[in-house]
């Protein structure tokens, strides 16, 4: 019977160390961490996103600021708001919530915004460093993969390690996490032959893929750490991940459930790369 990993619950704890040095900052009388989240149209999962960034700040004390534009907002409109919060001093971390509305290119928003802002990880800059295993900014699901992983204990040095998925998102930066950390990785993907008895051969295996319950026990070796990073809509309108909890759990070393698992460690993550770059415009 797998020991199952709630996210939520090492949200809370990252969390509450953050608070600490926050609260640190604020008694020596520094200037306040701050996230700037820019929100295009009324996209009701998008809202309620940003929502959720926004309390999690408060949670810790950092500053947030929701810059709100409608719709009907142009390219050039919308590249002149991340403009001016890069040129703002008091701003450290900028992210803008995708999808965005069609006719907006998501791409050229990521490249106007300021690398050492990007707290997303999507710069093509962070992007490179995460493979030259320089200091950027990692995008926030694939870290909270890996803090999951390190606070179950689990050195993926040496470990066979397959990723379902190979998205820009998830699939390819947490592969590249994992090879930093000298993983033996395998990504598997929607060509993949054989797809059961490759993902059988992991010591850790991390599903993102978008596919309700698509991973079963026979994907899963004995006493492997699971990850499950899918959200999905069941048939009956309940949160489900990739991974089918009730066949995977007797089977797995670890796992991780949807909801409560991988969700909380991407908002907590995003404050960490937050107070990152806040030290990093501070001089620290």
């Amino acid at each position: 019977m797998a020991q199952v990993i709630y996210g939520s619950e090492v949200s809370k704890d990252i969390r509450s160390e953050l608070s600490e040095q926050i609260a640190a900052l604020r008694a020596s009388g520094r200037r306040m961490p701050k996230l700037a989240v820019i929100l295009v149209g009324e996209n009701p999962a998008s809202l309620s996103y940003v929502t959720g960034k926004e309390k999690a700040c408060t949670q810790v004390g950092m500053e947030s600021e929701l810059i709100k534009l409608p719709a009907t907002t142009s390219q050039e409109e919308l590249m002149a708001v991340v403009r001016r919060l890069n040129a703002d001093p008091n701003v450290d971390g900028i992210l803008c919530q995708l999808p965005l509305p069609d006719g907006l290119d998501s791409a050229q928003v990521i490249r106007e915004i300021r690398p050492d802002k990007d707290v997303d990880g999507f710069h093509p800059i962070n992007v490179g460093k995460l493979h030259l295993k320089e200091d950027g900014f990692v995008p926030c699901t694939p870290l909270g993969c890996m803090e999951l992983l390190h606070r179950m204990g689990i050195n993926p040095a040496g470990k066979r390690a397959v990723v379902l998925g190979r998205s820009n998102l998830v699939g390819a930066p947490v592969a590249r996490l994992l090879l930093n950390e000298n993983a033996t990785v395998t990504i598997c993907h929607s060509k993949t032959e054989n797809l059961p008895q490759v993902c059988a051969e992991a010591d850790i295996l991390i599903a993102a893929v978008g596919r309700a319950k698509m991973v079963t026990a026979d994907y899963v070796k004995e006493g492997a750490a699971v990850i499950d990073v899918g959200i999905n809509r069941s048939a009956e309108g309940k949160l489900v991940g990739d991974v089918d909890f009730a066949s995977v759990e007797p089977k797995a070393g670890f796992i991780t459930p949807v909801p409560k698992g991988v969700g909380p460690m991407t908002i907590t993550m995003l404050l960490k790369n937050t107070l990152k770059a806040y030290r990093q415009h501070e001089g620290e």
